[in-house]
């Protein structure tokens, strides 16, 4: 397995691995153990991404895989220097005092004290000015909480007004945009309003790239993520047909789905979840994949499984 490349966060400091890690609905669901061995084996072959993110809210049941983390990676003895964490901020939190409460409870949470990134959530409230989100991230960036920030799943046209609105006031604007991007849901990061942002070197995060397991043959039923245009059911009947791709190269259907995302140019680092050694071997394994194939041919032969082409909005959300 080759050691993983490390490209940069937009015009930031901040250099991932290719392939990060993340934590929804995967250390609760794992042995302490295995999850501190398999945390061990990741760092070991190059990643030093780890998405960690606060699901649980008021009123809600709750949740502790990003507190299970904390611990995975204190017993994991790996130094923090040694890896940068991306935590989640939630608009719907987003009040008088900003995003640092949530922050802060993060850190608390999560055993940090600065997050390397931070991802703002999807766009559900239309009462919050983007003015107010940009310079309250500028603050936490000076203060030294944050390093760089990002979106997730935001059209291009909300992006470009982030970044006008960093531009005028001299700060720094998202560099990341977290999209669903997969062998079957490939419109927004593909299409022509993204492409221009990433020509100008804006950066991608590739999440959902198994679409919950759907893309790997998983019948487990667990939560998967929110379905744009529909198309879940058609990445399920599909399912089949890649394995029988992935077979005819000597390979899995879950390494061919990481190996496409490796493909984009402007995919700096794909997030995906792992709950046991052989996940996370697999995985890896997607950065050979691509060279092994070459990211044209491999790009055709899953061609006919993308369903969201000309059901989805390439703008975005």
């Amino acid at each position: 397995m080759s050691s993983l490349p490390r490209r940069r966060v937009g015009s930031s400091d901040v250099e991932v691995s290719a392939l990060s890690v993340g934590s929804w609905h995967t250390y609760d669901r794992m042995d302490f153990a295995d999850a501190v061995a398999m945390i061990r084996t990741a760092v070991a072959a190059g990643v030093n991404l780890f998405d960690v993110g606060v699901y649980g809210f008021p009123g809600m049941p709750p949740v502790f895989t990003d507190v299970i983390w904390s611990a995975i990676m204190r017993a994991s003895g790996i130094p923090r220097e040694e890896y940068l964490v991306s935590a989640k901020l939630w608009l719907e939190g987003f009040g008088d005092e900003g995003f640092r409460p949530q922050l802060e409870n993060a850190f608390l949470r999560g055993g940090f004290d600065v997050a390397d990134l931070v991802i703002l959530g999807d766009i559900r409230r239309d009462d919050i000015a983007l003015e107010d989100l940009v310079e309250d991230l500028a603050a936490l960036t000076k203060a030294g909480l944050i390093r760089a920030w990002g979106v997730n799943n935001w059209s291009a046209t909300n992006i470009r007004r982030l970044q006008e609105i960093a531009a005028e006031r001299g700060v720094a604007g998202p560099q990341i945009a977290q999209l669903k991007y997969s062998i079957g849901r490939r419109s927004i990061p593909d299409g022509e309003p993204f492409a221009a942002l990433f020509a100008e070197g804006f950066s991608m995060q590739a999440s959902d790239v198994l679409e919950g397991g759907l893309l790997a043959g998983s019948t487990t039923g667990r939560e998967i993520g929110r379905d744009p245009g529909g198309v879940q059911g058609k990445i399920r009947e599909n399912a089949a047909a890649v394995a029988e791709v992935a077979a005819k190269l000597g390979t899995s259907a879950a390494r061919l789905a990481v190996a496409f995302t490796l493909t984009h140019p402007a995919n700096v680092t794909t997030l995906f979840g792992a709950t046991k050694q052989s996940q996370l071997a697999d995985n890896l394994a997607a950065v050979d994949l691509v060279e092994q194939v070459g990211a044209e041919e491999l790009r055709a032969l899953v061609e006919p499984f993308w369903v969201d082409r000309g059901v989805v909005d390439p703008e975005g959300p």
